[in-house]
Order: structure tokens, then sequence, then C-alpha cells
């Protein structure tokens, strides 16, 4: 007797971002991953930097491989924004619409 298995198509992880290599959480002062790398950590990290775009290159690991980015939303004030880490499921980079302000980054687990 002969059995059908059916398994989901694993997800793929998209390439590293130029100068954003596994395990960090980046930023970039152009959309999409262009412009200057003005923001590379492994661990929390709290400051002020103008951002455009962002990306979590961290490692699957239970507990910490999700990052809460707080920022200044222009017209909403200050958010947090949960993104999963590459590839996915989830969001695991933004373009902001124009330039925003990171106030601080802190790994996580599941958002």
């Amino acid at each position: 007797m002969f059995g059908v298995i059916a398994l989901a198509p694993t997800a793929s992880a998209e390439p590293n971002p130029a100068g954003c290599p596994k395990g960090y959480f980046c930023a970039w002062s152009g959309p999409d991953q262009t412009g200057s790398l003005v923001l590379k950590t492994a661990g929390n990290w709290s400051g002020s930097v103008a951002f455009r775009s962002v990306f979590n290159n961290g490692y699957r690991l239970p507990g910490a491989d999700h990052v809460d980015m707080t920022y200044w939303y222009e017209g909403d004030g200050t958010a947090t924004s949960c993104l999963h880490y590459n590839p996915g499921p989830g969001a695991y980079k933004w373009t902001a619409p124009y330039t925003e302000v990171i106030y601080g980054v802190r790994w996580r687990g599941e958002c």
C-alpha cells in the first residue's frame, strides 16, 4: 500500500543584503536596502539613527530570532514593529515611505 505525503515547500532565505551578514539586524539610508548602512547590530541596541529601510538577517533561534524595532513614524509618533528573521514567514524587511528614526532594537521570540 502506498500513501501520499504532502509537504509544504520550505522557505528559501533571501541572499544577505550588502554589509549585513547572517545574524545581524541592519538599517540603510535608502529604500530597499540601498544607500549607506547606518545600523548593524547582532544584539539589543538603543540610540537614534535616521533610516529608510531595514532587514532582520538573524538566525533561527527560539526566543531570540525576531526583532522589536522602535522608531519615530511621521504622523503617528513612536511605533514598535516586530520583524521575523529572513526568510519569514512574516515580514523580515521593510522600507519606510520616507526617512524615519530608529530608537531601539530588541531581539525577542515570536511576534
